[in-house]
């Protein structure tokens, strides 16, 4: 990027006042520039179609009517492939997010995050590609060679549905608790403590792919 160049912003958020208020404080983190504010989905790729530039990075709220942050991204995903997303979200739904990041999104934040996480989240992205919360030194020790089982890696492959973790202890037929054991055993080697933080790191691997 050219240092004169900012880095373009785009939001999707039907609360006018938050989505304001997001547009102000990524104005004022410095190589940011928000270029576009839509209140929905729908609105959003509109004004899309018709900017001289598109946005660097599209942050998608994921509960918005007529178009929610769902099918927005899969629309993105079709149409502006190149474009990164990070998704909002009010709520830790740990399903809510697994599906956004299957769908193709970069990242998540929750609501309520501080204004230098938020930051960081998006130069992350910009730069990196990707942007998790609980991973932040972490994500450079998930790049080191780490040995995982078949039957770990079964486990990982099914921690990126939509599954409980009894439905997956069904699915594999084992107990919930050898379940369990898949789960802390890829947390300690991982230096992962979240699901979400697993889905990550399975897509990141190619271990699964996006929907």
């Amino acid at each position: 990027m050219n240092s004169k160049e900012k880095i373009r912003i785009a939001i999707a958020d039907d609360h006018t006042l938050l989505r304001n208020g997001l547009a102000d404080l990524i104005d004022s983190f410095g190589p940011f520039k928000v270029i576009l504010q839509a209140g929905n989905g729908m609105d959003l790729l509109e004004q899309l179609r018709s900017v001289a530039a598109l946005p660097h990075i599209c942050i998608l709220d994921i509960n918005m009517p007529v178009l929610d942050g769902f099918g927005t991204l899969a629309q993105i995903r079709k149409i502006m492939p190149a474009m990164k997303v990070l998704a909002l979200s009010m709520y830790n739904n740990e399903f809510t997010i697994i599906r956004m990041l299957r769908g193709g999104a970069n990242g998540y934040l929750l609501k309520n995050c501080n204004p230098n996480e938020f930051k960081h989240a998006l130069l992350s992205i910009y730069e990196n590609g990707f942007y998790e919360m609980e991973t932040t030194e972490k994500s450079k020790v998930n790049n080191e060679p780490v040995s995982i089982t078949p039957k770990e890696l079964e486990f990982l492959k099914f921690c990126c549905s939509e599954l409980a973790y009894k439905e997956i202890a069904d699915k594999m037929g084992i107990s919930p608790r050898t379940v369990e054991d898949y789960r802390d055993n890829l947390f300690k080697k991982l230096k992962i403590n979240t699901r979400t933080g697993l889905v990550i790191y399975a897509l990141r691997c190619g271990v699964a792919s996006l929907d």
